[in-house]
């Protein structure tokens, strides 16, 4: 990942709105028939010329299920952001329950390994 600390905030947050449309499997076009941004609003946020309000980085952050500060600080995503995470907030209400169950029982195997390491029951 490029080294974006030397960027303003225009670019931090097209930057950080690339990578989420990346990571989203989203579209610039998706996004804008979505929340209903117009599509020159919507560029001018992806080509650092304008910055949007709070309310609509609230909205683009719901949209990505992500905190807003991962669309406005300057950050690695390659170590702060979970792609699991967000997959699983955007598939889950196409999960069958045999998916569930399966997720289910990783995760009840996980936290029981956890436990076990930190001495908990």
């Amino acid at each position: 990942m490029s080294d974006i600390s030397n960027l303003g905030n225009k670019e931090v947050l097209a930057h950080n709105l690339r990578y989420y449309l990346k990571v989203s499997g989203k579209t610039a076009s998706d996004v804008c028939s979505d929340l209903e941004i117009t599509p020159s609003t919507f560029s001018d946020w992806m080509n650092a010329k304008k910055y949007p309000r709070i309310d609509n980085i609230e909205m683009l952050a719901n949209y990505f299920g992500i905190k807003k500060s991962n669309l406005i600080e300057d950050f690695d995503q390659s170590k702060t952001i979970d792609e699991t995470e967000i997959l699983f907030s955007k598939y889950k209400d196409h999960l069958s329950d045999k998916d569930k169950m399966i997720i289910k029982t990783i995760l009840e195997e996980t936290k029981k390994e956890i436990d076990e390491e930190l001495g908990e029951d």
